[in-house]
């Protein structure tokens, strides 16, 4: 029988083809001819967790289940809640290997810095806004969490891009090392992530170019030669 979403298995119940920590792989057949290979640590958990990816975005949340992750991984269910005993902790540890952190350029000028910084966003961000909106819209409500919540519970405790890149531009000498507002800093980003979420896709270039030239830039005070 189908589990219900995210119930753990029950106590006693038999494990289906009893595994040890290693799972059987998806081949088949001796070197090459039916013997199935063993997968072990590391080198399971990465198939299990992109599985996991595969079942969120044919799926979405509704769909991730113990047993639709098992069956596309080519393991067994115990295997899986060995590691997480809770569907959420496997969808945070899916997400964390997938959505990598985006490194802060470093060009030399708060612009420039800014516009790479938002570049790379759009590419590797455009895909997955939808994702977060509809695939995840179960694991909200489930949850009672928002998406603010699970980017917090995403990223360690870290400065945020907005105050690396002005922090950097201080440094610099282009702008004064006065106290500026989170919502300030924030502000490039937040307007990135509003505009991919109403887009589904990823913005046009003169889009990005017009969050940094025409709202951010002038709003720290940065205009014309001084734009870098």
């Amino acid at each position: 029988m189908p589990e219900k979403a995210g119930e753990p298995e029950k106590p006693g119940e038999p494990e289906e083809a009893a595994e040890p920590e290693e799972a059987v792989a998806a081949g088949k057949g001796p070197a090459g001819k039916g013997r199935a290979t063993r997968r072990r640590g590391a080198e399971l958990e990465s198939a299990i967790l992109d599985a996991a990816w595969e079942v969120l975005l044919a799926h979405g949340y509704g769909g991730f289940t113990y047993e639709a992750i098992a069956a596309r991984a080519g393991t067994s269910r115990p295997v899986l809640y060995r590691r997480w005993a809770k569907r959420e902790d496997m969808l945070l540890a899916t997400l964390v290997r997938h959505l990598r952190r985006i490194e802060i350029p470093d060009t030399g000028s708060l612009r420039g810095d800014v516009l790479a910084f938002l570049r790379e966003v759009n590419e590797d961000r455009a895909a997955t806004a939808a994702l977060m909106l509809v695939q995840l819209a179960d694991y909200f409500r489930d949850t009672g969490t928002n998406f603010l919540q699970l980017r917090a519970a995403l990223s360690p405790p870290a400065p945020g891009p907005g105050e690396v890149l002005v922090a950097r531009a201080v440094a610099r000498g282009e702008l004064p090392d006065v106290p500026r507002p989170a919502r300030v800093l924030d502000l490039p980003l937040e307007l990135m992530r509003h505009d991919l979420l109403m887009e589904l896709g990823a913005l046009p270039d003169e889009r990005i170019v017009e969050i940094v030239d025409v709202v951010w830039l002038p709003l720290l005070g940065v205009t014309g030669e001084r734009a870098g």
